[in-house]
């Protein structure tokens, strides 16, 4: 076995508390491995984690730094407190090259900002892969930290929202984003 698959296989996660409810996340040597926005309760919020993380191990704190780091980062922003998610590191060794640019591209996206799944098709180069788009970022496993939930259909439509609560958390999660940015016509 080679080491990567060593360390790919090497995942521990834990639940943490936020203001929308109990998240998950998994995580090994490299990054981040999942992400879980909170189910119906903390019990089916870990269930879903270990049924794509079977080899996880739960792992209470003290976490590695950037695990540490990271959950104070989502704890803030999801207490309306914007918070800067790029730089969380993810394991993407699983995804493909077209899921890369998808994320990456997602993960420029400022809170209270969205844009379609065709502006961001062609963003990254893929105009008529909007399809293509929305399905990379509906296989998302860290939402969030890649902000799917800023990317919506055309027209203004919401879209689709593969995390717990679907189009419900999506437009939670935006209307929270939007009352974090200020904008230049704004007194306070």
């Amino acid at each position: 076995m080679t080491l990567s698959l060593v360390a790919l296989n090497a995942v521990a996660f834990s639940l943490f508390d936020t203001a929308i409810g109990p998240c998950a996340l998994a995580w090994n040597s490299v990054g981040l491995t999942a992400v879980r926005l909170p189910g119906v309760s903390a019990l089916a919020t870990r269930k879903v984690l270990l049924s794509r993380q079977p080899q996880a191990v739960e792992t209470p704190p003290p976490w590695p730094d950037f695990v540490a780091a990271a959950v104070a980062a989502m704890q803030a922003h999801l207490t309306g407190q914007p918070q800067d998610l790029r730089d969380v590191p993810l394991d993407t060794r699983l995804a493909n090259r077209f899921e890369l640019l998808v994320y990456a591209a997602a993960r420029e996206l400022d809170p209270g900002h969205t844009c379609s799944y065709g502006e961001l098709a062609k963003a990254i180069g893929e105009p008529m892969a909007a399809r293509a788009v929305g399905h990379a970022l509906g296989e998302n496993p860290w939402p969030l930290v890649v902000p799917c939930h800023r990317v919506t259909a055309a027209g203004g439509r919401l879209g689709g929202f593969s995390a717990p609560g679907g189009s419900d958390t999506k437009q939670r999660l935006l209307l929270l984003e939007a009352a974090m940015v200020k904008r230049p016509d704004q007194l306070f």
